[in-house]
């Protein structure tokens, strides 16, 4: 049973472009049979959906499914008579009133509404109240709950698209109803993702904190759908009742922070990092122009594909590797059709025997598209490097692994990179990671980190916001105190602590077992169900067995497991569980995903927003040189 997230969200929602009748090949984006009657079709979308859409389905490709039209549903519209609309759409208030605007109008000849999660009751008897009143229910031909609720980038990537959650979950002014709905907002997104891939795992996570609570959200929520029959967990064939279940293990990102701060030598990460890498898209300046150049970066481009882990330099070396091979290609088609060597291909004034002519015009598109790739990746490549130049980026990335690896760090480097000229962001970043790195560091070394920063003129909420939260870890630890599960804010200050301790724990196991990351090694260890492990003391939640714990729970070995963090993911912990599958010597299969995907400089701002509730620093974080 493959997890393939991306493509059974792609096919899904290709079925619901046909109005939710399937098509002849549910994974394809081709254009349909000639045996299948085309039916021209206008798509309307909020904001978050459209978003759900961008990584999956280019414009062509809606064309090929009979959209002719696609607007966003706040925007106002004309009417377009004797057309269907399909409407991919988040339940909310504020959707619902909109439809019913639109049916009552009526803008289109029927409506088919596809909501991206199940629609509450209270929702549903709004919409139906709005059009009884308008006369106008009997437009509506459809109603669907697709649980489509996240965002699929990879086939084993995806994230929930929900901003600031870890801010929200560790705000100390949030209340027990808004913590509790932030809770809800998560395992209902996880919840679309199992419904997706038609699976009903077993549930693993630290006991404690957020993790705890998503998974007990989840277990009642999965457990309440499970008693209906037929269910969304029975229509795909037995799959979900199959032995082989996965594993979905979850994890707040307090479990290992430095990972969410810490400067990566990567190609894909730093794209993420410095160029904000979004939705596979990364947006570039034109030269010498105000304008700004988008890229897609996905499966489709092969060199992003083969290079985007690989280390900087590298990736450098690669560019000059395809442009010198892309050149040596193009003097061979010249000298076979008689053209002039050392010139650009661009097919015309070819001469020479018909055979090498055929070859040639034949090799234009595969030439052309090479250049093109070529010269996308040379241009981000050369915006990373003058990031990396005026940021002294290698040499933080270098002092930040030391820390990380080996518990301690060359005293002159350190203090020199947070005096000298780098980005305030950098400096602070660099001392955050030696907080977390130092089990124990010296109080007066700890004063000179935050005079060097304020010398640096950088805001120091996030640093004091980690320094407060680790000093408070140390008091709970010695006071041998338990937070109380019926307390939800605990562990909002208590708890938060006991996760800070779990990343020193990480650090250690870091040291002792290699570059490993220690969220990886636990994944690997759930997984494979090693006993003499942390992961005993995890919590295990089977929502296929009874509550009462009267039947046997299936503890591993698991070959499938979805890893899910809350509070934001990275490109780093992706590529830690990609070469965990690479490298096991069982076949395995992980997906990762995350309330949102993140890179350092967005969540220090959440560190620092949290900083600034508990009456630390201020300034602006991400502020120049």
């Amino acid at each position: 049973m493959a997890l393939n997230l991306r493509q059974k969200q792609t096919s899904l929602i290709i079925k619901m472009l046909n109005l939710n009748q399937a098509p002849s090949n549910p994974n394809s984006l081709s254009t349909p049979s000639s045996e299948e009657e085309e039916v021209y079709k206008i798509l309307i979308m909020d904001s978050f959906c459209r978003t759900i859409l961008s990584p999956l389905i280019s414009v062509p490709d809606l064309r090929k499914h009979g959209i002719t039209l696609f607007f966003p549903i706040e925007k106002t519209r004309q009417a377009v008579p004797g057309v269907p609309a399909i409407y991919f759409i988040q339940p909310t208030p504020q959707n619902i009133d909109l439809v019913s605007k639109d049916v009552s109008a009526p803008l289109y000849d029927s409506f088919h509404l596809n909501f991206s999660s199940s629609l509450p009751r209270p929702l549903l008897d709004r919409l139906a109240s709005n059009t009884v009143q308008s006369n106008s229910a009997s437009r509506i031909s459809k109603l669907y709950d697709q649980y489509l609720d996240f965002i699929s980038l990879e086939d084993s990537l995806f994230s929930l698209g929900q901003a600031d959650t870890y801010l929200q979950l560790n705000n100390p002014s949030s209340s027990d109803t808004e913590i509790e709905a932030a809770i809800e907002k998560i395992a209902s997104g996880i919840f679309s993702v199992l419904a997706t891939l038609q699976v009903v795992p077993v549930i693993r996570c630290a006991r404690g904190g957020p993790a705890e609570m998503v998974a007990s959200a989840l277990d009642t929520k999965l457990r309440d759908h499970l008693i209906s029959k037929p269910n969304l967990f029975t229509e795909g064939g037995g799959l979900s009742v199959s032995f082989q279940r996965p594993v979905l293990c979850l994890f707040d990102r307090n479990f290992e922070l430095s990972v969410a701060v810490q400067h990566d030598w990567t190609y894909r990460p730093l794209v993420h990092d410095l160029l904000g890498l979004r939705l596979n898209k990364v947006n570039m300046p034109v030269e010498n122009s105000n304008a700004t150049k988008s890229y897609e970066l996905d499966d489709s481009d092969q060199f992003w594909s083969t290079n985007s882990w690989s280390q900087f330099p590298k990736v450098a070396e690669e560019i000059e590797e395809q442009l010198r091979k892309y050149k040596q290609d193009v003097d061979e088609v010249n000298r076979k059709t008689g053209g002039q060597t050392g010139v650009e291909f661009e097919g015309t004034a070819m001469i020479g025997n018909t055979d090498s002519l055929m070859k040639a015009v034949n090799s234009l598109p595969e030439l052309t598209e090479r250049k093109k790739i070529i010269d996308k990746h040379t241009n981000i490549a050369t915006v990373l490097l003058n990031h990396i130049k005026e940021r002294s980026l290698d040499a933080f990335c270098d002092c930040e692994n030391d820390m990380l690896t080996k518990g301690s760090v060359d005293k002159n480097v350190f203090f020199n990179l947070l005096k000298g000229k780098g980005m305030k962001e950098d400096k602070l970043r660099l001392a955050i990671v030696y907080l977390l790195s130092m089990e124990s560091p010296v109080p007066s070394e700890l004063e000179s980190v935050e005079s060097a920063l304020r010398e640096s003129e950088v805001d120091t909420s996030a640093f004091q916001y980690v320094k407060r939260i680790k000093s408070l870890n140390q008091t709970f630890v010695n006071s041998n105190n338990s937070a109380s599960k019926n307390n939800i804010v605990d562990w909002a200050e208590k708890l938060y602590g006991q996760s800070i301790s779990v990343v020193t724990a990480g650090m250690k196991n870091l040291l002792s077992g290699g570059p490993q990351l220690a969220l990886t090694r636990t994944v690997d260890a759930l997984m494979d169900s090693k006993p003499g492990t942390d992961i005993e003391s995890y919590l295990l939640l089977d929502p296929r067995a009874p509550r009462a714990g009267a039947g046997a729970v299936f503890k591993g070995p698991f070959r499938e497991a979805i890893v899910f963090m809350i509070g934001g993911g990275n490109y780093v912990e992706y590529r830690s569980l990609m070469e965990l599958v690479q490298e096991s010597q069982t076949a395995k299969h992980v997906v990762y995903g995350a309330t949102e995907i993140l890179n350092a400089g967005q969540f220090v701002e959440q560190l620092a927003a949290l900083g600034k509730k508990m009456g630390f620093g201020g300034g602006v974080v991400n502020q120049g040189q």
